[in-house]
Parts: C-alpha cells; sequence; structure tokens
C-alpha cells in the first residue's frame, strides 16, 4: 500500500493548490473531500530505466487527501493516513502564519479529544460487565483526556496510547507556509503544469514540490527502492528498517506469501556495469534472504514461488 498523506489548513490557505501541485489533478475548492496520487520525482529511476530500456517507467507515489475543512469528522477522515501536511497562509496579507499553526493545532487537539471521548463512551458502557481489561482501558482514556484538556498533543503522552486510537497528533507534521516566506503555492502549480524544460527555465534550482516531498522522506523515515524489468521499471517505498520480506509485500503479496530469495545490486552499481548480467559478473549482484535489511536505492529482484 502506497503512503498516504493529508492536507490540512484553514479557510483559503491554499490546500487545494498544494493538492493539485503535487496530484495534478484539476480539483476546485468544493465541500468534496479530494484524493489523488503524487508520483515522486527521483533521477536515479530514470538512470536505472536507461540501462533496461523498460516498456513503462514508473515512479514512486504518495496517495494524497485534501479535506475541506477543519471540523472533528473532517479531521477524522485522515486518521488512518501516515502523515499531515499543513498549510499556513503567508500569501493573504490577512492573517499570520503563527496564528495559523496556533489555530490549527487547537483543532487537531479539539478533533483528538473527540475521537478519545467517543471510544471512552463506548468502553465505559462496556466495562459494566466488570472486565478487568476494559476498566483499565476506561482509566487510561480518562487520562488521555486529562492531557488533551491541558492543551497537550497525544505526541506529548508519557504512556503507551491504546491501540484502537487513531490519533491525530501524533502523526509526523510537515509546515508549509504557503507564501513569500515560504513556497509560492499558486506559482508551483503554474510551473507543475509545464513542460520539465520550460518549468526548469523558470526555477532557480530544484522544485519547491521537491524540497515538500524530501521533508515527508525525512518526517516518515522512508527510503526508496527500485524494480528493473523490460516491461516495467518502478520505484517504491520502505519504511527506513524493512526488510527484503516486507519490500516484497510492497511489491505483491504473491511475491511475500512465495518468498524465497532476493538478488540485491545498489543501483548506481548496475547503471556503471550498464546491465545486470554485467552486474552479476562483476560480483556486483549478491542473493539476500527475508531479513536482509533494505537500503536507500537499492534494485531488488525477488525470486519467489508462485502460488499454486
Amino acid at each position: 500500500m502506497s503512503v498516504g498523506v493529508g492536507i490540512v489548513g484553514l479557510a483559503n490557505a491554499g490546500k487545494t493548490t498544494l493538492f493539485n501541485a503535487l496530484t495534478g489533478a484539476g480539483a476546485t475548492v468544493s465541500a468534496k473531500e479530494n484524493v489523488g496520487m503524487a508520483p515522486i520525482a527521483d533521477e536515479r529511476l530514470d538512470r536505472v530505466a536507461a540501462v533496461v530500456g523498460p516498456k513503462k517507467v514508473t515512479p514512486a507515489a504518495v496517495r494524497v487527501v485534501d479535506v475541506p475543512g477543519t471540523g472533528a469528522q473532517l479531521l477524522g477522515n485522515l486518521r488512518q493516513l501516515d502523515a499531515l501536511l499543513v498549510v499556513l497562509d503567508g500569501w493573504s496579507g490577512t492573517r499570520d502564519p503563527e496564528d495559523d499553526r496556533v489555530t490549527l493545532a487547537l483543532e487537531l487537539l479539539l478533533a483528538d479529544r473527540e475521537h478519545v471521548e467517543r471510544r471512552l463512551e463506548r468502553v465505559a458502557k462496556q466495562a459494566k460487565s466488570g472486565d478487568t481489561g476494559l476498566r483499565a482501558e476506561v482509566a487510561e482514556l480518562e487520562r488521555l483526556l486529562e492531557h488533551l484538556d491541558a492543551e497537550r498533543p497525544l505526541s506529548e503522552y508519557d504512556r503507551e496510547l491504546p491501540p484502537e486510537l487513531e490519533p491525530l497528533t501524533t502523526k509526523p507534521m510537515v509546515e508549509i507556509v504557503n507564501g513569500r516566506d515560504g513556497i509560492d503555492l499558486a506559482l508551483e502549480l503554474e510551473l507543475a503544469e509545464l513542460h520539465e524544460e520550460e518549468a526548469a527555465a523558470f526555477r532557480e534550482g530544484s522544485s519547491a514540490l521537491e524540497e515538500v516531498v524530501r521533508r515527508l522522506f525525512a518526517a516518515l523515515d522512508l527510503v526508496s527502492f527500485f524494480t528493473a524489468g523490460d516491461k516495467e521499471t518502478r520505484a517504491w517505498t520502505l519504511r527506513r528498517g524493512g526488510t527484503a520480506l516486507e519490500a516484497a509485500g510492497t511489491i505483491h503479496s504473491d511475491l511475500a506469501h512465495g518468498f524465497i530469495r532476493c538478488e540485491v545490486i545498489r543501483w548506481d552499481d548496475l547503471v556503471a556495469a550498464g546491465s545486470h548480467t554485467e552486474a552479476a559478473r562483476q560480483g556486483l549482484q549478491r542473493l539476500e534472504g527475508k531479513t536482509y535489511v533494505v537500503e536507500d536505492g537499492d534494485v531488488l529482484n525477488v525470486r519467489f514461488s508462485p502460488p499454486r
């Protein structure tokens, strides 16, 4: 499953502009939730593909969700996502980004408080049966409410959270000031709609959106790995410390279920060698097992037994 991020911000901060710049979806501001995929630029993928000559080249992608507002119910739609992109108004001249930051922090706290309170109501009814586990959870949820009432995010809670909760205030957050002191999202949207060569002519360096993705990678502690076949060469994301078995499952569940071994080569070694065959001849390719920890830039070929 791809990594998922939610975009949050106050009205007119530029959330949907960021969503469109990342995804190219052409969404309009409305009362509906916007969902799209944001491709992740990686020049290593193109260089690997140039060696293999595939019919198709597919970048890794992030699932992006833009909700139309900041109420507890709308923000609740972001609970199953991995991180939040926080858009602060630095362009309109009517608000201060710091004020946006404070207001959004409070909105997220209130959404988590409602989430915990609703869980407490359900568990408290069930705990009347006398179940000791449920009674212990009631006590823990009451402590969580006190913590939130003190206007402290759950990321600062010093005990383990009940696994049934999906809090917002524990998620990694990447802040983006929309304006001259940050990223001009309207300009980035215009550039995203141009051909790559045209857009580069207007920029003084790399895309600001690429910087957003880099910050997301850092916040989520992600690495990229590649698969390189003649039909398709593709980039994938994985949590740092993830194993070859987990990488196989990211590609397809059948590869994980039937995993035998994994051929591994560094992307730059493959490019330097010019082919898998030459890389193997030079001893640059090796076989690894399920527990091998995948490194950023690895090219993987999973050997597996197909399901019967």
